[in-house]
């Protein structure tokens, strides 16, 4: 009888590696498409179950954008619990809008929020460089005193910082000034799921916080479920 990769044994697979991933490191830089992500499966608050989906999440919009635009564009997708961030460059506004609507048709995705770039494909010297302001924002974050930084997904395109998560207010504005005085950041992106605190799960990690001259903080509000539009966005200033 021929053997069948079933739903369940692939995320079965996914479960065994988040799992080594929290025995090999707390947390780590993922490189997803060109982009520079951050992501810790310890302590982190979304349930086992969402951070399966997650990555399966991530992994079909990947394949479906392949399959519609092969080398022609970059588009990374950024997944925390079902809401799917959307970064890269792409051609032409049709193929922004294009890649918006297949990624809200992949099964799990309950919003996307669509921040593609039309254009030439972002050199690879801007995303080296994405990936080092990562590094030092995840760190930056890390030493903070009551910022939960092992539950926030942080991911950086073109200077600009997008921070994910499960979060309470208080922590959120900490998060994205701590974010926004990292050296080489042009802006910070809020994209956290704001929760009561009673109903953590984790506790902060604490720390002491560090920052320089801040950059502009772009509060982006929770819109319709699947929306491929772009979203209503707040500019406010860090002090």
């Amino acid at each position: 009888m021929p053997l069948t990769f079933s739903r369940f044994s692939r995320q079965t697979c996914l479960v065994i590696m988040l799992a080594l991933g929290t025995l090999l490191s707390g947390c780590g830089v993922l490189l997803v498409g060109g982009a520079a992500t951050t992501a810790a499966v310890a302590a982190d608050r979304r349930t086992a179950g969402e951070q399966v989906e997650d990555q399966s999440i991530e992994m079909k919009i990947g394949a479906e954008m392949r399959r519609l635009f092969t080398d022609k564009a970059r588009v990374i997708a950024v997944s925390y619990a079902g809401r799917v961030l959307l970064l890269g460059d792409v051609p032409s506004e049709q193929d922004k809008a294009a890649a918006a609507d297949a990624a809200g048709k992949i099964e799990n995705v309950k919003e996307v929020i669509n921040r593609l770039r039309v254009g030439e494909i972002t050199p690879l010297s801007v995303r080296t460089n994405d990936t080092w302001i990562t590094t030092k924002v995840r760190t930056a974050l890390i030493n903070a005193k009551d910022v939960p930084a092992r539950t926030i997904v942080v991911t950086t395109e073109r200077g600009v910082v997008y921070l994910q998560g499960k979060v309470t207010e208080t922590e959120g504005n900490m998060a994205a000034r701590v974010a926004a005085g990292v050296n080489g950041v042009n802006e910070v992106v809020k994209l956290f799921q704001i929760v009561a605190r009673e109903t953590l799960i984790t506790d902060p990690v604490g720390g002491s916080p560090a920052g320089t001259t801040p950059a502009p903080v772009t509060t982006v509000q929770p819109s319709a479920p699947a929306s491929t539009g772009a979203p209503d966005t707040q500019v406010m200033p860090v002090q």
